[in-house]
């Protein structure tokens, strides 16, 4: 299935769901950070995805990260809570969704990189990297949310 998203567009269809869904920043002990090259979009995103009747929403973060990367991971804080009304992902089938993501802090603790049917390409990347790579707005603003170590408070918006 593609998407596309549309941040603050005029031109954006409007949303017809609201699905929780989390993201993951997942940094080694050298600092990088775990990407993942999207197939439905290809951008290069945070692990994630859609959270599922009957697990907690850290559950949620581990089988998401291990199904995109085949990294397992222990969930460590919330990053943030991103709900933008502005930021919408329409998918093929006709569905318009409104952004409700809840991105948290994890940890590798084992697995080894793979790509699956949702992601083409999954690496550790050092963040002064991040520029050469096509990342939408709002992921991009998750991600620095999500490496600055000063940040006590999760962001929500």
């Amino acid at each position: 299935m593609s998407r596309i998203d549309y941040f603050h567009d005029p031109a954006a269809p409007p949303a017809n769901s609201v699905v929780p869904s989390v993201t993951a920043v997942v940094t080694d002990g050298a600092g990088r950070l775990l990407l993942i090259h999207k197939t439905d979009n290809n951008l290069w995103a945070l692990p994630g995805g859609g959270h599922d009747i009957g697990e907690s929403v850290a559950d949620t973060v581990v089988r998401e990260v291990r199904e995109e990367t085949g990294i397992d991971v222990e969930v460590d804080s919330v990053v943030g809570l991103y709900t933008d009304p502005g930021h919408v992902i329409a998918y093929d089938d006709g569905e318009v969704r409104q952004q409700f993501s809840i991105c948290f802090r994890a940890r590798p603790i084992g697995g080894e990189l793979r790509t699956s049917s949702e992601s083409k390409e999954v690496r550790w990347v050092d963040p002064a990297d991040l520029d050469e790579l096509d990342i939408h707005p709002s992921m991009r603003l998750r991600i620095t949310h999500g490496l600055d170590a000063a940040r006590v408070q999760p962001h929500i918006g």
